[in-house]
């Protein structure tokens, strides 16, 4: 059994709905796992556009996910706590939680990756993606990618 990221919204390699992106309402797209690891005391989800001109791009960082959460809803709130005890962290954009793709030219890839981690991250509210790797490194039991793409509407 290996832990399986996916979604709702798009399947592996699939466009990412407008209503996820900039051009749209910008909302969180659904994200379902199963398999997670017996082993694993917490999840940690990076979402990243490895296309950006400025070098990759970091949109969703979300860490001590519970074990038995199985996913995140659609539209999640942008707060530094969730009520689960879900951590989300900053974007790129310096702003809490998600914010869609809206790659400047042509079409990007966005790279939805799971970590399942032997340890929960000691880690302040609104931390940062190298912040969280360095927490995690040596800890990751496995990893799941799920990876969509958009390309922004012409004007």
């Amino acid at each position: 059994m290996v832990l399986t990221l996916s979604s709702t919204a798009f399947k592996e390699g699939d466009m990412i709905p407008v209503r996820h992106t900039c051009d749209g309402e910008g909302m969180s797209p659904p994200l379902t796992w199963v398999n997670v690891p017996e082993k694993a005391a917490s999840l940690a989800l990076i979402v990243d556009d490895p296309d950006s001109l400025a070098g990759t791009w970091v949109h969703w960082v979300m860490y001590n996910i519970p074990i038995r959460a199985g996913g995140v809803a659609e539209n999640l709130p942008r707060l530094p706590h969730l009520t689960n005890g879900t951590k989300q962290g900053l974007n790129d954009a310096h702003h809490t939680g998600y914010v869609g793709p809206c790659p400047r030219s042509g079409a990007h890839r966005y790279h939805f990756k799971l970590y399942a981690l032997d340890i929960k991250l000691e880690l302040a509210h609104n931390a940062v993606k190298s912040e969280v790797v360095k927490a995690m490194q040596d800890h990751i039991l496995e990893e799941s990618c799920l990876t969509g793409s958009y390309q922004k509407k012409s004007m």
